[in-house]
């Protein structure tokens, strides 16, 4: 039986710059300032081709054996950043970008899918409401740092 594909959806809006929030979430190594507890430590274990945090490059978010790879698959300066898990899970092919839209009047809108496939049958469910609870809090901090700025 195939794997089954799931994806999942975060919408916020923010009063802050889309300059603002693609400084904060393309930039991987700097995470763990903003996004604790949910990422307790983060680091570029590989910088990008044309620039730091592009295409390319990796981050580690997360210590030790809990700690998981990305690789930046997109990066459109204040618009864009897209990446996919490096790092085994319990989720294969997880792929995600986070879209950044200036609203009218000021402030972004922020969206950030993500789909994978399921690895053992039936859990994809449970897979997709963990990720989408989890991604909502990291954007939600996200938010918040970028509104202090």
């Amino acid at each position: 039986m195939p794997a089954e594909s799931f994806t999942f959806e975060v919408s916020r809006t923010s009063d802050a710059d889309a300059a603002t929030l693609f400084a904060l979430v393309s930039d991987g190594a700097r995470w763990s300032e903003w996004a604790k507890p949910l990422i307790a430590s983060s680091s570029l274990v590989k910088p990008g081709a044309d620039a730091p945090n592009g295409v390319g490059s990796i981050r580690k978010l997360g210590a030790g054996p809990v700690g998981v790879k990305e690789e930046t698959t997109a990066y459109e300066q204040d618009r864009l950043h897209a990446y996919k898990l490096l790092t085994p899970g319990p989720v294969s092919n997880y792929r995600a970008e986070v879209r950044l839209e200036p609203r009218a009047g000021g402030g972004t809108n922020l969206t950030w899918h993500g789909t994978f496939d399921e690895k053992i049958p039936g859990t994809g469910k449970f897979a997709r409401r963990g990720l989408a609870k989890f991604i909502g809090a990291v954007a939600d901090k996200a938010i918040k740092a970028a509104e202090r700025r």
